[in-house]
Order: C-alpha cells, then structure tokens, then sequence
C-alpha cells in the first residue's frame, strides 16, 4: 500500500515515548479477521484533518481495526495504576494502544487510541478484546457529554472485527476508536510514584505540564500550580456531570485524567428520577461511585494526585504535605462555587442572594420526595409547562414555586434573559437509559444502526427544545426491576 494511503490526513507525532520507558510498551495491535466499519464520526474527523471518504474505505477501515498503521504511528500500550473502590493495582492498557498523537489543521494535540485492539502486557489475563455494546455505549455517552459542553474523551468510530469473544456469552467483537486530550491519569502519576523515581516523576510533571498546562509551565512553582489546576479542572468537571444528573460509576483513580476530561464510560449513565443515592453500577454494592458522592471521591482522588506530587513541592516533606493539603481543602469551595452558579443558571437566576442556595435545596428535595425526573422537572420550569408530574400538583412545589418567581421578580434583568438562561443550562434531552439500551439492541440483535443514528442526532443539540426531541424527553415505562450496568469486559 502506498503511503498516500496508508496517511488519509493521518498527522502523527509521538511525544510520550520520549518519556521514562516504564511508562509504555511499544507493540503492535493485534489483526482481526474481518472488520466492517459501523459508526463513524465524521465531523470529529473532519475536525482531526482526516479524509472521510478514505476512512470508510477499505484501507481506512483496516487502520481502524488495527491491521494497519498510519503513517507515524509508534503504537503504545501505557503504563498505570490506581486506586480500584480504594484498593490500589497495577494496572495499564490492558486491551487498548495509542497508536500516536495527532496534530490537527488547528494545531491541537489529541491522542488517538484504539479500543479492543488485542492482548498487551498488561493484560493480566484477559483477551485484550472488547465486544459491541460496551463501544457502542462509549460512544452514545462520550457524543452526548460533547454534546452538553462537558469536557469528555470522544469516540471517532466503532468497527466490528469478524470474530467473537467469550464472556458470560458470546458476543460480537468490535473495536472503538478514542480521542482524547492525552490519556495521562492520577493513576498515571500513582505508576510512577510507586514504581519509578523523582526524576522519571519530574520528567512526567514537565511533560503534563507543557501539554496541559503551558501557561505556567515555566513558574518556580509549577508543580504546585499544576496540583492547583489539576483540582480545578476537575470540581469544573464534577460540577457539570452533577448539573445534568450523569453518574460515572467507576471514579477509580485511573479513570480521572489529568486533562479535566471525562473518560473511560463503563457503568455509566445518567440519573432519571432524581435520588442522590442513585447506583447503576452492578459491581458498586455499596454506594462508594453514587451520585451524592461523586465530589468527594473527586477530592479523594486528588488527595492521592497530590500524594504523587510532594517530592517535587518541597524538600522537607512535612513542608510539601502541608502545602498540598492547603491545595485539596480547596477542592469543595471551588466545586460547591461552580455547583450553586450552575445550579441559579438552571434556575434562571442572576446574581447571588444568600438565600439562593436554600431556594435550590428545597427544590431538591420536593423532587425527591416525590420521585420527580430531574432532567424533565428542570425542563417544565423551562418551558412553563406544569403537567404529568405529580410533583406539580404538590401545596410544597406550588409554595416553593411562589418563592423562587419573588427571587427572579426582584431581578433587574430582563424575564426573557432568565429564560435563556435557563434554556442554556437545561438540555431538553439526556440519553436516557432506555433509549441507550433501544439503540444498542438494535444494533447488536438485528444490525440495525439506524436507531443509534437518530438518537445521536438529537443528541448532539440538546439545549435546541425542538419537536423532534419531545419524544425523546418522555420517561421509560415503570419497571420493578432497577437499571443496572455493567463495566465492558
């Protein structure tokens, strides 16, 4: 194959293998016997500089499944570890390779990683293949985050492989395509901690910080500022998934990447009737990833990011352990800041009164008490439109109602302004977790994409409230039986 083809606007540069080698093994992915191309993002591709077209050619789909490389591609399986439900592992790409950085017609740096592509070192055991539906969901949840202005991980394609891979069953194999800002994660940093020494540590912080953090690279005290910022990105983070009601499922300290971004979509899924213990999670019995607890595992996360960062914030470590600790107890004013701005937007609310943050909580729980959806409660106090919910109907939500319109009375802004407001920050439509699981039976049971293709589509203008998202707005059907999900083994 000519190397014209084998590019297709590939931009490939390699910049993590100039680290310590513990970090990475180099190797190839594994081919598979007969890949067909089922999803393929094409306005991601268009923005990465690559040729569509070509991409669902046949050469383009056997780069997708790995059975060819791009030109300047130096495949990478990484290196990490992590706190697994507060039990730390060594771990690693154990079924994923980064087959380079691309640099796009911007001049962005995005990691292109593929997913399901073959047994690694890292293995420890396991096939190193992934089968359909959990890439398929990957990428319906990572489009829609996109879509809501969360900051996420994005899914280029998903190819199935021909073959079929043993689980409980056996299922369909497939193959999903990530991009992402750098797959750098507190994990990352806990490998390399544990198993390397202060200069490898040092030369992955210089490293993060001129791919992330450029602006303060170059400070005396950049590897504080980085801690800093590294905690800021993600109470941004933490506050949007709980604005919009998303449940990660498995805050694991190697799913929590450096960059601020959502990744790696396992048990995930986002919250209907609006409970703060709510748990999709099979394998989290105890609560540990509920959606109430989602900020402070974020905090104790970052306390053993920052854990990894005192030999390099002072000499004296006491010194060091008190300069981080500063650091972290930061963490909820900022994440609790973020919140309750975010939560006033979904309320229409402009400026700050003290008695906001009680205006927001009665609200909670009146919908809790009466098992109201979080996203359509938000959406009626939108659109003005108070039916089919008994929550409406209640003397505590028609007194509560009266207080929050004398909060938004006393506003010198414009009604309509705290309307838009509200329009911004309420998406009209979530992936809700009958419609992921319609669209994955679809495609798994009968091949049919159509359904998955539809839903992305009104996926990928959520706040637009127009009539075709009415329908996907409506609530599943009552069930005995909870919603479960489970990590994509």
């Amino acid at each position: 194959m000519n190397e014209k083809g084998l590019n297709m606007g590939w931009n490939f540069d390699n910049s993590y293998i100039h680290l310590p080698k513990k970090l990475y093994t180099q190797q190839e992915p594994t081919p598979v016997n007969s890949p067909k191309l089922v999803v393929l993002n094409k306005s991601l591709a268009k923005f990465l500089g690559l040729d569509v077209d070509s991409l669902q050619e046949n050469i383009g789909v056997e780069i997708l499944a790995g059975n060819r490389l791009p030109k300047g591609s130096i495949p990478i399986a990484q290196a990490y570890a992590g706190h697994q439900f507060g039990y730390f592992t060594m771990l690693g790409d154990g079924r994923a390779l980064l087959l380079g950085e691309q640099i796009t017609p911007k001049g962005e740096r995005l990691d292109i990683q593929l997913k399901g592509s073959g047994r690694t070192v890292y293995s420890r055991g396991g096939d190193g293949r992934a089968h359909l539906g959990p890439m398929l969901r990957e990428y319906i949840i990572s489009e829609a985050l996109h879509g809501l202005g969360i900051p996420t991980t994005r899914s280029l394609a998903v190819i199935t492989t021909g073959e079929f891979i043993e689980r409980r069953e056996t299922l369909p194999g497939a193959i999903l395509t990530r991009v992402a800002s750098s797959h750098i994660r507190v994990g990352t940093f806990q490998y390399i901690s544990a198993y390397g020494n202060i200069e490898e540590l040092r030369q992955l912080a210089e490293y993060t910080l001129q791919r992330h953090y450029p602006d303060i690279a170059s400070d005396d005290d950049r590897y504080l500022l980085l801690l800093r910022e590294v905690i800021k990105k993600q109470a941004e983070l933490i506050a949007k998934w709980q604005l919009v009601g998303f449940i990660h499922g498995v805050m694991n300290t190697d799913n929590m990447a450096i960059s601020g971004e959502s990744i790696d979509f396992g048990p995930c899924a986002f919250m209907d009737t609006y409970d703060p213990k709510t748990v999709f999670s099979s394998i989290d019995r105890n609560g540990r990833y509920a959606y109430e607890n989602q900020p402070q595992i974020g905090a104790w996360n970052l306390a053993r990011f920052a854990e990894t960062l005192l030999p390099l914030l002072h000499d004296d470590e006491d010194e060091a352990i008190e300069l981080a600790n500063e650091e972290i107890a930061n963490f909820h004013n900022i994440y609790q800041g973020l919140w309750l701005d975010g939560m006033r937007a979904k309320l229409g609310i402009w400026g700050k009164e003290p008695e906001d943050e009680s205006i927001i909580m009665k609200l909670l729980d009146i919908m809790q008490s009466y098992e109201a959806d979080f996203t359509n409660t938000f959406r009626a106090l939108t659109i003005g439109e108070f039916s089919g919910m008994k929550i409406f109907d209640s003397n505590e939500f028609i007194k509560w109602k009266e207080e929050w319109e004398a909060r938004i009375n006393r506003q010198k802004v414009p009604r309509e302004e705290s309307k838009q407001l509200m329009r911004d920050a309420n998406p009209a439509v979530i992936p809700r977790n009958h419609r992921v699981e319609e669209a994955l039976e679809a495609a798994e049971k009968r091949g049919d994409y159509g359904v998955m293709d539809r839903f992305l589509k009104i996926l990928s203008d959520p706040f637009a409230y127009s009539r075709d998202q009415e329908e996907y707005a409506k609530l599943p059907p009552p069930s005995e039986i909870p919603y479960r999900t489970f990590c994509g083994t």
